[in-house]
Parts: structure tokens; C-alpha cells; sequence
């Protein structure tokens, strides 16, 4: 399985795809980081991040999306462009039919490091060492893309594979969660889809017929 991390940032955006069987050893796909100016008005910023994330999405095609999930900050101008940069990768995700998972900062280390609490630092040379690089990933957006990307192999997309292959074995209640309001999102999204094309349809038939109606 691929996995496209994504660690979302309006100036820097760090993005890194690593793939590998169930049980077996992870490889590194690739690694950057997007950047944007931060003299650029936001909505050009966003749609720079969307055409280099595509093209990323493109040249992968990855099995799943890992983005990092929001949490407080004291700062609100960093969490709002955060949080506006974490939907471009979520929409693309979408749009393609491809799993999302969210994780915290500290499952993220928890998962790499043992430690919820690891710093910058020990995250990075676990990163280094898991994925078998020779050098340390630089800068630090792009080693934190490849710890979502490990984290969202062993936590999120593994036990989806083992819940799936164990008929006696339930799901663990966040997957539960998960799975339901999927589920219910899709029901939602084919609901609105019939809403919007039932008015669509008459409408174009009325314009016909006013259309054969005029001399």
C-alpha cells in the first residue's frame, strides 16, 4: 500500500509518500515541501498548493491519504492557515475516492517513537532509521510528512487490514466511528446529488417547451 502524507502549512507544506506490504519493511516514495509566498494574496497561495499537491497525486497515485489533524494553538493567524491548507490535500483525497486518515502531533510521535511526547529531534531519527534513509530528512516539514505517512501504515491503514481479515476481532470504536460517519457522508452526498439534479432536469425541460412554444 501507498500512503500520501501530508503535513499542511500555507508557507511550508510538507508532503512525503511511503509505501510497503503489510508486515514487511516501509519504503520511502518521495519527499518535499510545498512553498508559498507569503506576500501572495491567500487565495492564489491556496491554489499554488493545489496545483503542486495534484500533480504530487498524479505522479504517485497513492492508496490512501494521511493528513495531520488540527489541534489548539495560541496563535489563531498559524491555526487558520493551517487549517485552510488541510483542505486542499482532504479535497483531493475526496475526489479521487481515496481513504483519509487524521492524526494528532502526539499519535503521530507515539506511533514512530513509542513516546506521545518525543521531540522534533528523536521523531526524525526514527524516520531516518525506519525507512532505512542514509541521510536525515530535510527540512523538518518534510521528516514530519514521511512520521504522518508511518503513522498512518501502523496505526490507521493496519488495523483497518486487521479488523477486515479477522471475522472475530470488532472494530475498535474510533474505526467504528469512522466507518459510520462515512458511511453517512456518502448517504448525505447521494441525497444532495438527487436534490440538485431533479430541479436541474425540469428546469431544462421547461426552457424547451418555452423554447417550441415561440413562433
Amino acid at each position: 500500500m501507498r500512503v500520501l502524507a501530508v503535513d499542511p502549512g500555507l508557507t511550508r507544506c510538507g508532503v512525503g509518500v511511503v509505501q510497503g506490504a503489510p508486515g514487511g519493511r516501509l519504503q520511502i516514495v518521495t519527499v518535499g515541501v510545498i512553498r508559498t509566498g507569503a506576500d501572495t494574496p491567500l487565495h492564489e497561495r491556496l491554489h499554488e498548493l493545489q496545483v503542486e499537491l495534484e500533480a504530487v497525486f498524479e505522479r504517485t497515485r497513492p492508496d490512501a491519504v494521511a493528513v495531520e489533524r488540527m489541534f489548539a494553538r495560541n496563535d489563531v493567524s498559524t491555526i487558520m492557515g493551517t487549517a485552510q491548507a488541510s483542505a486542499v490535500p482532504m479535497l483531493a483525497a475526496a475526489s479521487r475516492g481515496l481513504p483519509l486518515g487524521l492524526h494528532t502531533p502526539s499519535e503521530v510521535k507515539a506511533a514512530v517513537t513509542g513516546n506521545g511526547r518525543a521531540d522534533k529531534a528523536q521523531v526524525t531519527a526514527m524516520v531516518t532509521r525506519i525507512l532505512g534513509l542514509e541521510s536525515a530528512p530535510k527540512p523538518a516539514d518534510a521528516a514530519d510528512a514521511l512520521a504522518l505517512a508511518i503513522c498512518h501504515h501502523w496505526r490507521g491503514a493496519g488495523a483497518a487490514r486487521r479488523a477486515n481479515t479477522d471475522g472475530e476481532r470488532p472494530l475498535a470504536p474510533a474505526a467504528a466511528q469512522y466507518r459510520a460517519a462515512e458511511a453517512a457522508a456518502a448517504r448525505r452526498s447521494r441525497s444532495a446529488a438527487k436534490q440538485y439534479r431533479e430541479p436541474l432536469r425540469s428546469s431544462a425541460s421547461r426552457d424547451a417547451t418555452t423554447r417550441g412554444a415561440r413562433p
